[in-house]
């Protein structure tokens, strides 16, 4: 049964902490440094929430958990979408068996009520009108107002939260008063090989060294080249391998195909040539290229029928027929 928490007469229904286990390996300093965001010097000081940022599968709500696992407090993570509504971020109502409405709070309210810590996941995919809502939330005033509730919650002293966005095009641009808000911005790093190597071992522990060493090989090399594969993708690529190299103990798969084709079909094609991919990426984002004109869809570019040529010819007879135009005198 979930506990409730009554606020002006309206009974809460508190969400559930999330029991998830966050071990962070590598890169301190950044863990270091979103502890210090949470600490207080003061009374009069208040938290900071921080925005973590880095490319999808980076580890980015995994250091907000272990941040959270160190501090010992509740941790409470609630999914941005699109489509989040204030609603969502604050209070719901629900229609309850006996007919009547009952007021779910949400992840970030639970942890406003109870003093824990409220991760709010992609934050750069909800949009302006629910981060309005949290404005005075997240500045000296520390309290959210529920208009379908119609109460108004104050955090807790011990409240403290973090909020991580995604390096990549599918989001929302966050307006400035919340980006001021948000500070200060912590950036993650693609991690070094040893640390990608003890991450993989962590996760997955079964796993045997040459399969461990092709898939860090392929990570390293893929940041290396600027290339947007993840620690995540890696351990999901080298799972699958191993599925499919357990699937058939009478007719194992050779180690080498098996991971190729866990490559192929959990990245793509695309990512057995890397190099090659990430010169089409480098193309594709302008590189050296000089952009097309009309006529180059209709002449190839020394047809003296091109646009440019004919350009280049009025030129020269220009020049030609100015040449030595300084050197008439008058009658």
């Amino acid at each position: 049964m979930s506990q409730t928490h009554k606020i002006d007469n309206v009974n809460l229904h508190l969400s559930t902490p999330d029991e998830s286990e966050g071990q962070w390996i590598g890169q301190t300093e950044v863990l270091k440094q979103l502890l210090a965001c949470w600490l207080v010097v003061d009374e009069k000081d208040l938290p900071l929430t921080p925005r973590l940022v880095g490319t999808p599968g980076i580890g980015k709500t995994t250091l907000a958990i272990a941040g959270a696992r160190m501090r010992e407090q509740p941790l409470y993570i609630y999914q941005c979408t699109a489509d989040t509504r204030p609603e969502d971020l604050l209070v719901t109502p629900v229609l309850a068996e006996s007919g009547k409405i009952a007021y779910h709070a949400s992840p970030l309210v639970t942890a406003m009520i109870t003093g824990g810590i409220c991760v709010l996941d992609e934050g750069n995919r909800m949009n302006e009108k629910s981060w309005a809502s949290l404005a005075p939330l997240l500045d000296h005033r520390r309290y959210a107002e529920s208009i379908v509730a119609g109460v108004t919650i104050h955090a807790h002293p011990d409240f403290r939260c973090a909020v991580t966005m995604n390096e990549d095009e599918s989001t929302f641009e966050i307006p400035d008063y919340i980006l001021s808000r948000l500070q200060p911005t912590l950036s993650l790093g693609h991690p070094t090989r040893d640390d990608e190597m003890a991450i993989l071992k962590y996760h997955l522990p079964f796993a045997d060294a040459e399969m461990l060493n092709l898939t860090v090989d392929f990570l390293q090399e893929s940041h290396s080249l600027n290339l947007d594969f993840s620690t995540r993708d890696g351990i999901n690529l080298l799972r699958f391998a191993l599925k499919r190299m357990a699937q058939d103990p009478d007719h194992p798969i050779a180690r080498d195909d098996a991971w190729r084709e866990a490559l192929h079909r959990c990245l793509g094609e695309e990512a057995t040539d890397l190099q090659s991919l990430a010169e089409s990426r480098s193309q594709s984002l302008g590189g050296n290229i000089v952009p097309m004109g009309l006529g180059d869809f209709f002449f190839s570019p020394d047809d003296p029928l091109h646009p440019d040529m004919s350009d280049d010819e009025e030129d020269d007879d220009l020049d030609e027929d100015l040449d030595g135009f300084g050197d008439e005198r008058p009658y």
